[in-house]
């Protein structure tokens, strides 16, 4: 019997994940400063009440477990404080106890805005997911720390760390950029079983994206680790560009850049 770990397991992306991941072999530990909704069918659940940024409770919650889902912190860009404590320090705290407790492989979930002012033109299309950090704004800036976290504890204690720079996981696209950057939910627990499985990773960055037709980030580094998603948005296209327009890849500062509007937004600024 395999032990997952889901920090942020009351979360909207775990809800998305817990149906997906379940197995008759496998207990999900979901550990949230709130209760997650009750195990549906299938599910084997265990609940940890905790903060990710408390290092006793973390590792506590590591015991027995054989990897874990770091989904946990702020979603949001906030106030310097907010994004240092609940992503930098926890994303530390994870990775900490994690090593405290003996679990090697890590899945941390990185997002796009670590890398949020590449755009279009910055390199060969399509972008490769080990691009260099340029955050977005405080949060990404918190995402980029939490990817060097991992790297530090790849180089010096041998775990497995892999970064997921998340576009957009949603059950359906969210406007006219979802149809590049769309994770669809079954694709995202195709990614994370991905993750799972591969032997002996070590240090990876992966983009989050589902096979979209029209993507401009690479899928190489997620097939590498054995991601073969399946799903495409362009099935909502139609919908979408009636709603919004047709869209301008190339001069749409919000289409082309890989954080969009958030390269706009005021530091520190929540919306």
């Amino acid at each position: 019997m395999s032990r997952v770990l889901i920090t942020g397991g009351a979360g909207k992306v775990a809800k998305l994940l817990r149906s997906r991941l379940a197995a008759p072999d496998r207990v999900l530990r979901l550990l949230d400063i709130r209760a997650p909704e009750p195990a549906g069918p299938g599910e084997a659940v265990e609940c940890v009440t905790a903060s990710v940024t408390d290092l006793d409770a973390m590792t506590e919650a590591c015991r027995g477990v054989d990897a874990i889902v770091h989904l946990g912190g702020q979603a949001r860009e906030a106030d310097v404080d907010t994004v240092l404590h609940n992503n930098m320090l926890g994303s530390y705290t994870v990775m900490e106890a994690a090593r405290r407790a003996g679990v090697t492989r890590v899945v941390l979930a990185s997002s796009s805005h670590a890398v949020g002012f590449h755009d279009r033109h910055s390199g060969e299309l399509p972008l490769r997911g080990d691009l260099d950090g340029r955050p977005d704004t405080l949060y990404g800036w918190s995402k980029m720390a939490a990817e060097g976290v991992g790297r530090l504890y790849v180089d010096r204690f041998g775990m497995d760390v892999i970064c997921l720079r998340i576009g957009l996981w949603f059950p359906t696209p969210p406007g006219v950029r979802g149809l590049a950057l769309w994770l669809s939910p079954d694709d995202g627990a195709r990614l994370v079983e991905a993750c799972l499985s591969v032997e002996s990773p070590g240090f990876r960055c992966v983009w989050g994206i589902s096979r979209n037709t029209r993507r401009w980030w690479s899928l190489a580094e997620g097939e590498a680790i054995g991601y073969h998603p399946k799903d495409d948005a362009e099935r909502f296209a139609e919908q979408l560009i009636a709603e919004h327009g047709e869209p301008d890849w190339e001069h749409d500062p919000v289409l082309n850049r890989v954080g969009g509007q958030w390269c706009d937004v005021p530091l520190g600024v929540a919306y």
